[in-house]
């Protein structure tokens, strides 16, 4: 009886061994899966804004009942992606050491004839297509000015942007076009499971944002140019081509943008976009991006226009006043911008 008992007793800490042999080698490889995920993200441009958010939420969770409630977190999700949509191609234009200023007036534009389109008959998927068509043919005009015309980027979409709200008002006669209730309402009135679909439209945004910036030759670049405009062009990078594709994208982004808003608000709006470039610069300079060139991640980016949303939103859950919500947001920008100086430098000694 005695052996039968040592047999048994010997296969189960053989049993046991062999488990615990099994156990060993998944939990290391899962410790340093970890470990190189958090080096990874130590590292990531990104990670300073994505903590940033994580930390801001979590802080008007705990203050603020109204924020914490799902439904709020569904109007973040309402409110963020105009910005994200636009501050994507504003960060493809940044990377190429460019700076668009006209995108909130190119809104405008494109809402108000997508609206007066609508509005006379035209099918909403024709206003549709003809928003983003007008976004896509102002950023043409940008690059075109900057590259062919030798303008700067900031006096050609400071002109720009000044020529688009002056043809809003013109087109509308300065007063709001309603769009009669079709589809067209739908795009922003949808939710697909819990999210909204213009977060998910952003997100899609986002999505091939990130793809041409940090997968494709177009993203090597556009980080050439705004690196060093003069060793992009000696090294054969088409220069010009490439910020000129940069500024399309850039509108081709606006113009869905244009579309997701004149949704939400069901009318085109000559008054539609004021300080969006103001609004989206800043989401990339707090993920980020330089506004010298040659920085910048999409990924980075998101989580700065998200942060912009939550605080605004947090501010509002908070019964802030606006004029106090505006310091807010000014000293967020600057102490992102600060940090992010200093993080650089300090990786560059």
């Amino acid at each position: 009886m005695s052996g039968g008992s040592n047999r048994s007793n010997s296969s189960s800490c053989s049993g046991t061994k062999g488990v615990v042999q099994t156990i060993a080698p998944t939990a290391s490889s899962f410790a340093g899966a970890m470990l190189s995920f958090l080096s990874y993200f130590a590292r990531a441009e990104w990670s300073a804004p994505a903590i940033s958010l994580i930390a801001l939420v979590a802080l008007f969770s705990l203050i603020s009942e109204p924020f914490r409630q799902p439904e709020n977190f569904y109007n973040i999700g309402l409110q963020a992606p105009i910005t994200v949509i636009i501050a994507v191609g504003q960060t493809l234009v940044i990377a190429a050491g460019g700076i668009d200023l006209s995108v909130g007036s190119v809104l405008a534009l494109a809402s108000v004839i997508a609206a007066w389109l609508i509005n006379r008959g035209c099918d909403p998927a024709v206003g549709l297509l003809v928003a983003i068509l007008i976004g896509c043919i102002c950023g043409a005009i940008n690059g075109a000015l900057i590259t062919v015309g030798r303008l700067p980027a900031f006096v050609a979409t400071l002109g720009m942007m000044s020529v688009a709200r002056g043809l809003a008002h013109l087109i509308s006669k300065g007063v709001s076009i309603f769009i009669p209730q079709s589809w067209f309402w739908s795009i922003s009135s949808q939710r697909i499971v819990f999210l909204p679909l213009p977060f998910i439209i952003a997100m899609l945004v986002a999505f091939m944002g990130h793809v041409i910036l940090a997968y494709t030759r177009l993203g090597r670049y556009l980080y050439a140019v705004g690196g060093n405009y003069e060793a992009a062009r000696l090294s054969g990078v088409p220069v010009r081509w490439v910020l000129i594709t940069a500024f399309i994208l850039c509108g081709l982004c606006t113009g869905i943008a244009a579309v997701v808003e004149a949704s939400r608000v069901t009318i085109g709006s000559p008054m539609s976009g004021i300080m969006y470039e103001l609004h989206a610069i800043a989401a990339c300079v707090i993920g980020g991006a330089s506004l010298s060139g040659g920085r910048g991640t999409i990924l980075g980016t998101l989580a700065g226009a998200l942060l912009m949303a939550v605080l605004r939103n947090g501010c509002d859950a908070l019964n802030l006043r606006y004029e106090y919500q505006q310091i807010v947001i000014g000293v967020a920008v600057i102490v992102a911008v600060l940090y992010d100086r200093w993080r650089y430098a300090s990786r560059a000694s």
